[in-house]
């Protein structure tokens, strides 16, 4: 099978699964209680101003070049990368790494072109020259710097700094150190640095891995897998999406400090571009709008609320 027609493939059943899965973000089910449907729809707007917010002002500073960024990303990483199907067209693909892609593009004055398919196509991409860049909540590996321009960290919240594992309800306190693990089935999304975290710390398990994340977490509530190993804040999207079926086990990865931020993967050969997002991502840290961009995602993709975040309903931040 040809690659173009294969990403394809993988981007159709990727979205299919958004759309179907109970792991994904959901609007909920059908209810003859149209008060409480509208309670929920208040809600979810409330939960997606400050993120509206943000991309207006992003977006109205988008250039008019014709000349395109391209970014890769596998949009199945909540509050990083994920779908909002209540959106259209590309405004579909949201999250913090969203915002950053249009950031970047703005500064580099091109226009952004959203590449969406699997986690390791991503890097296919990349390492191909069939993106510019790979932007999909990656951390630093020593293979990585092998094969990649890895540029400067950026910031992503407690979305790699905290690195966790969730398993089902039945299984709720019986999972909290390492040693519980053994025997078990612990998945991760081939390729991450869950992947690399389950098999150096939990030696016992058995490391099942697969390309998406939203199929992990469906193993997970079907009973394939025991346990799935994730960054916090994708774990704190799937128990939000799955309340009462899943939990937090307690369990807490050791993370060395070269993995605890995100970098934008680049071809190895296009030191030129690196550089140039190098001064992006300095001048990000300058602008201090990492902490509001997570937050807003986490609201976005019902992770946290206005209220827990502390925020109004028209999405501006409250102050003592």
């Amino acid at each position: 099978m040809k690659k173009k027609t294969l990403v394809f493939l993988l981007t159709l059943a990727m979205i299919f699964t958004f759309a179907l899965g109970a792991c994904g973000k959901s609007g909920g089910g059908e209810s003859a209680d149209t008060s409480s449907d509208s309670d929920t729809a208040s809600a979810d707007a409330a939960n997606a101003a400050a993120y509206n917010k943000i991309l207006e002002d992003l977006n109205s500073q988008a250039s008019s070049s014709d000349e395109e960024l391209v970014v890769a990303m596998s949009p199945d990483f909540a509050p990083m990368e994920f779908v909002d199907l209540s959106r259209s067209g590309d405004e579909q693909y949201v999250g913090y790494d969203v915002l950053l892609a249009k950031y970047i593009a703005n500064h580099l004055d091109k226009k952004l072109v959203i590449k969406p398919m699997s986690f390791d196509a991503v890097m296919t991409a990349v390492s191909t020259g069939n993106a510019d860049l790979g932007i999909s909540g990656f951390s630093w590996t020593a293979e990585r710097a092998e094969n990649y321009f890895i540029t400067d960290w950026y910031e992503a919240g407690e979305n790699e700094t905290e690195q966790i594992v969730i398993t089902t309800k039945e299984n709720e306190g019986k999972l909290k150190e390492a040693a519980n693990f053994d025997g078990l089935k612990v998945g991760a999304q081939g390729g991450s640095l869950q992947e690399l975290l389950v098999k150096e710390q939990l030696t016992g398990a058995e490391c099942v891995l697969m390309t998406d994340l939203n199929d992990l977490c469906t193993a997970l509530l079907t009973g394939k897998i025991d346990a799935l190993a994730v960054a916090q804040g994708n774990g704190e999207s799937f128990i939000s999406a799955n309340e009462g079926k899943l939990v937090d086990t307690g369990f807490k990865f050791e993370i060395d400090e070269k993995y605890k931020n995100n970098v934008v993967l680049i071809n190895k050969d296009n030191t030129e571009l690196g550089e140039k997002v190098n001064e992006v991502i300095a001048q990000q840290k300058k602008d201090d709008v990492a902490d509001a961009w997570y937050e807003a995602a986490q609201m976005l993709g019902n992770i946290k609320t206005v209220d827990e975040l502390g925020y109004d309903d028209k999405g501006n931040k409250l102050t003592e």
